[in-house]
């Protein structure tokens, strides 16, 4: 399936929802912990599935702000199980050149994540290759409210006037910047929704959903699947289908 691709029309950032751990456990008679446990060989497939076809962005939600609200035992092994997946991980996404980024609330983690996280951002800064952001303890409406806090502030301060605030402005605000918005973006499960995930970001986004896969099945021929589809779909962007072959041709 590979072979099909057309590496002239790739999405240049790309995020998922990886959903369906607990239930991939549960239908296999064993706790949730263990489907999480078996995810990580699927966050390995799509990372270096983007790598080798050369995508730029990959964008992860890990942990949303409501997660938080899940059993205590399953949140703390998820915390544990993080700072262990990226340390195991670390050399691997080195050799690969594979940067590390993180957005969302990253203070809310418990501190040995944030350290974790930080010395595997500090050590993979000056990579060039893939830009793989986690999102952990983030939620769309989150990353707005932050945005327009600091807008607000800037506005009380005299350094923004109301009337120059604009779309640019806002997006610059965003967890984000400089990032582009998402071109595609991919959920596992079974459900149809994005789950306040990326809001501003996924605006014209194209977006693919998995009906009977669940993440810890996730390999590298089902990013292949969603990246022929979304090549086989005409970005319109509010545009008429006449009016975008026009200026292709052009």
């Amino acid at each position: 399936m590979k072979e099909l691709i057309d590496k002239g029309n790739l999405p240049k950032h790309i995020a998922v929802v990886m959903d369906g751990n607990g239930r991939w456990a549960q239908n296999q008679g064993a706790a949730r912990i263990f489907g999480h446990r078996n995810a990580i060989k699927a966050v390995r497939e799509v990372t270096e599935g983007c790598a080798e076809l050369g995508i730029s962005y990959l964008t992860l939600y890990a942990f949303s702000t409501e997660n938080w609200a899940r059993p205590e035992f399953e949140v703390r092994a998820l915390m544990e199980l993080l700072v262990q997946s990226i340390r195991n991980e670390l050399p691997t996404m080195l050799k690969n050149n594979v940067k590390l980024d993180t957005i969302g609330d990253i203070e809310s983690l418990p501190v040995s994540c944030q350290r974790q996280l930080a010395e595997a951002s500090e050590a993979t800064k000056d990579n060039t290759g893939l830009n793989l952001v986690l999102a952990l303890g983030y939620s769309g409406k989150w990353d707005i409210t932050q945005a327009v806090k600091k807008i607000a502030l800037d506005v009380q301060n005299g350094a923004l006037k109301a009337d120059d605030i604009t779309e640019n402005v806002l997006s610059s605000q965003l967890a984000t910047n400089p990032r582009p918005d998402v071109d595609l973006m991919l959920r596992t499960g079974g459900d149809h929704r994005i789950s306040n995930f990326l809001l501003w970001q996924l605006a014209y986004a194209e977006l693919y959903f998995y009906e009977d896969l669940y993440w810890p099945d996730f390999r590298k021929e089902n990013l292949y699947q969603a990246i022929l589809s979304y090549q086989g779909t005409e970005r319109r962007f509010g545009k008429t289908g006449e009016q975008i072959k026009a200026n292709s041709a052009k």
